[in-house]
C-alpha cells in the first residue's frame, strides 16, 4: 500500500512546480497531479482501486467550477476520505473561505503562495506522519518520508510484522 497525495492546482506550471518540489516524496508515496474537482475526484477513484491511500489533499482555492474549498470541504463527507489531511495551498482565499477551510472543511495547515519548498517539504512531512500514526499504520516503510523521531517513537508499538 502507497500513501498518496493529490495536488489540486488548475494553472499547470504551479501543479508542475509543487509535483517537483515533493519529488523527494516518491518511493512508498505518489504524488498525484489534478486540474481540477472532477479531475481530483476520479484521481481518488483510481488511487483506492490500486489499493492505496490518500493520506494529503494539497488544494488551490481558486479553481474553475468548484473551488479548493468546497472540495476539501466536501471530502469530510466522503467515508473513504474523512481522515485524509487537508492543505489549503493559495494566495486567492479571502478571510471568510479560509475560516470556512478551518472549521468546516477540516483543514490542518495552511500554505500562502508562493511558497517556500523547505516549508512546503515540513509540512507535508508533518501531515504523512500524522496520518501514518492516526490511523495506526506501521510507520517503517514510510521512514524516509516521515518526521523521523516521531516515527520510530511509534514504532515501538509495532511488530516486524505488521
Amino acid at each position: 500500500m502507497k500513501l498518496a497525495i493529490i495536488v489540486l492546482e488548475d494553472e499547470p506550471p504551479v501543479r508542475d512546480a509543487i509535483a517537483r518540489d515533493l519529488q523527494e516524496f516518491s518511493g512508498e508515496v505518489r504524488v498525484e497531479p489534478a486540474e481540477d474537482v472532477p479531475d481530483a475526484r476520479e484521481l481518488i477513484d483510481e488511487i483506492l482501486a490500486d489499493g492505496d491511500v490518500v493520506a494529503l489533499l494539497l488544494a488551490d482555492h481558486r479553481l474553475p467550477g468548484e473551488t479548493g474549498v468546497d472540495f476539501l470541504v466536501s471530502t469530510m463527507d466522503d467515508d473513504r476520505m474523512a481522515s485524509a489531511r487537508r492543505v489549503l495551498i493559495t494566495g486567492q482565499a479571502d478571510h471568510a473561505d479560509t475560516i470556512r477551510a478551518i472549521n468546516v472543511g477540516g483543514l490542518d495547515h495552511y500554505i500562502a503562495k508562493p511558497w517556500d519548498p523547505g516549508e512546503l517539504h515540513d509540512v507535508v512531512r508533518e501531515q504523512l506522519t500524522n496520518y501514518v500514526l492516526d490511523q495506526g499504520i506501521n510507520p517503517l516503510p514510510y521512514l524516509p518520508n516521515l518526521e523521523m523521531d516521531r516515527a520510530i517513537t511509534a514504532m515501538r508499538g509495532f511488530s516486524l510484522t505488521d
